[in-house]
């Protein structure tokens, strides 16, 4: 069985994540969303609730599971018994980041794969850090996220506004 991590702080999911784990649902076994707790970042959601947007939007997808990790990555692929890094990359400028990160997986265990995958073109412009700008600034991200998501970050920036 090939199982494949598909990891991020996914702050939050956006429709380029989605389409790269329906993508990597069909070449692998089994796919796990890890989703960080990344306290480093300061995100917009906690993480039970990024993992609960990513539930929600996968739930399509029977081989997909998702789990926060706050250890090394290399730790949680050891724990899952996975094989493979999934990755997604956009622009010239991820390849450098994701190529350091990769190698240095690699460093850490030479058993650690790392799959790259692009996304479909009408993403490649996509971020989380742009469509959670868009939403705080009052901005309609509908179109940029699945409806769980939508759904989240509508309750999120209502409450708060009312705070």
């Amino acid at each position: 069985m090939m199982i494949a991590i598909y990891p991020g702080t996914f702050d939050p999911l956006t429709n380029g994540h989605l389409d790269i784990i329906e993508r990597g649902a069909k070449m692998f076994d089994r796919l796990i969303v890890a989703v960080a707790e990344s306290k480093r970042k300061k995100p917009l959601f906690d993480l039970n609730d990024r993992v609960t947007m990513i539930e929600e939007s996968v739930l399509h997808l029977p081989n997909v599971e998702v789990e926060s990790f706050s250890n090394l990555l290399v730790d949680f692929m050891k724990e899952k018994n996975a094989d493979v890094i999934l990755r997604g990359l956009r622009v010239v400028s991820d390849f450098e980041y994701e190529l350091q990160l990769a190698l240095m997986n690699r460093k850490l265990n030479a058993n650690c794969e790392t799959v790259f995958l692009m996304p479909n073109k009408k993403y490649i412009f996509l971020s989380s850090s742009m469509v959670r700008e868009i939403a705080l600034l009052g901005g309609d991200v509908s179109c940029f996220v699945p409806k769980p998501v939508n759904d989240f970050i509508l309750r999120k920036i209502n409450d708060k506004g009312r705070t």
